[in-house]
């Protein structure tokens, strides 16, 4: 499990929320932001060119490109501690993290990104 870079429960949608007619976002409107995402991951890591994506970074490209801000680098910090992670884990976390803050149109990896990936790792360890 620690390979993997993303651990997602989802759960059955009740009827009553398919009925609703609720307001999803466009097939279109996701494509574009990840479309901008994989631009800016290119744009970033231009001396990759075979795989120019956060997926892809070193620990080294890690330090260079991702910087993340006080408050993620703390919950980064407790989660390492409380959870037990690896040095894989946390790698795959800040990558994650960059890759949120990417399709959020955000340059800064901020504590709201760092959450949003811990959670995902947190799944696989039943933490949430």
């Amino acid at each position: 499990m620690d390979r993997i870079d993303i651990h997602l429960e989802v759960p059955r949608v009740p009827v009553e929320v398919l009925d609703s007619g609720g307001r999803e976002e466009a097939s279109a409107a996701i494509l574009s932001r990840v479309e901008q995402a994989r631009s800016r991951q290119v744009d970033r890591i231009p001396h990759r060119k075979d795989f120019p994506f956060n997926s892809g970074m070193t620990p080294s490209d890690i330090r260079k490109y991702v910087v993340l801000d006080q408050e993620g680098q703390k919950l980064l910090r407790m989660a390492f501690e409380s959870m037990g992670l690896s040095a894989r884990a946390y790698h795959r976390i800040v990558k994650v993290a960059r890759t949120i803050a990417d399709l959020a149109g955000s340059s800064e990896v901020r504590a709201e990104h760092v959450a949003e990936a811990i959670r995902y790792r947190a799944m696989e360890r039943k933490v949430v």
